[in-house]
C-alpha cells in the first residue's frame, strides 16, 4: 500500500516527532509508514485521517488505485 503521509505532513509543517506524540506512536513508526515498510493499523489510519481532516483514501493508496493512476497519467 502507497501513502501520501510524508507529503501532507511536510505541507503542514509538522516533523515526524510532533506527529508522533499526537498519535501515541513512536517516530520509527512514523518513518516506517512513510517509507512504506509499515502499513499501519485501521485504528491508526482512521487517528491519521482523522488528525489531518481527511479521508483514509486520500492519505493511503490501494495498489489497484495506484496502477489505475498511472496507466491515466500515461494515455495524457
Amino acid at each position: 500500500m502507497k501513502n501520501r503521509l510524508e507529503e501532507i505532513r511536510r505541507k503542514k509543517g509538522i516533523r515526524q516527532e510532533d506527529l508522533a506524540d499526537v498519535l501515541e506512536v513512536s517516530r520509527q513508526t512514523i518513518s516506517s509508514l512513510e517509507n512504506g515498510r509499515y502499513n499501519p493499523s485501521l485504528l491508526l489510519a482512521f487517528k491519521i485521517a482523522r488528525y489531518f481532516g481527511m479521508k483514509i483514501e486520500d492519505i493511503f493508496l490501494y495498489e489497484e488505485e495506484c496502477s489505475a493512476l498511472r496507466r491515466r497519467r500515461k494515455r495524457l
